[in-house]
């Protein structure tokens, strides 16, 4: 009886101090945006103490900030030169040039990154995970496949930050009907959170 109590305070207990664990440290991170001001602007010089979370709302701030002005047309204008300053710059460029690639990909509306789940044999045939799929091959990579290939991203658990990029014949996949926050959530979970079963429907002929 002890040990049932035991570990149902563990199941309790561990998610929550993981979560405030994580929330803090993000916190903590995001308010080093702070030392960006002068030590005039900052909230202990004329409050006498530290805010929490007082750099998140600066960071969000400079987040919406930089947005709205990227979307006029002076703004287009100062992102073109800016980035036409970078490229000039040799190793700054080619870091630059890949980091925009793939979060002008991820973030973009139009971007077709981790748009369908997909089920996927690896590493070896007759053993399934869960992957996505990120494009189609280009390049010269696609004059070397013939065929109707897919570009597939297969996340590592619990981690899915740290993955593999294969290409795989569109016939070797299979498309879940499965949206990719609950693919996720199933990849993170090592399998013990499972996506609700969905409903058939029946077509009656």
């Amino acid at each position: 009886m002890i040990k049932k109590y035991f570990f149902t305070g563990l199941l309790v207990l561990v998610p929550l101090i993981i979560t405030v664990w994580v929330l803090a440290t993000l916190i903590n991170t995001l308010d080093q945006s702070l030392l960006l001001l002068p030590a005039a602007w900052r909230p202990k010089e004329f409050l006498g103490q530290d805010i929490p979370g007082f750099g998140v709302l600066l960071t969000l701030l400079t987040i919406f900030v930089t947005g709205l002005i990227a979307t006029n047309i002076f703004g287009q204008q100062l992102i073109v030169l800016w980035e036409g300053m970078l490229t000039r710059v040799p190793v700054v460029k080619s870091i630059y040039s890949s980091v925009k690639q793939v979060s002008d990909t991820l973030f973009s509306d139009s971007g077709n990154a981790f748009r369908k789940a997909l089920l996927v044999q690896f590493p070896r045939e007759g053993a399934w995970t869960i992957a996505f799929q990120t494009g189609t091959p280009g390049g010269d990579v696609a004059n070397h496949l013939p065929g109707d290939y897919v570009s597939v991203y297969v996340p590592t658990t619990p981690n899915p930050t740290g993955g593999y990029f294969i290409m795989m014949h569109r016939d070797e996949v299979i498309e879940l009907d499965m949206s990719v926050d609950e693919a996720l959530k199933y990849i993170i979970s090592m399998g013990v959170v499972s996506p609700a079963d969905k409903p058939k429907i029946k077509m009656n002929l």
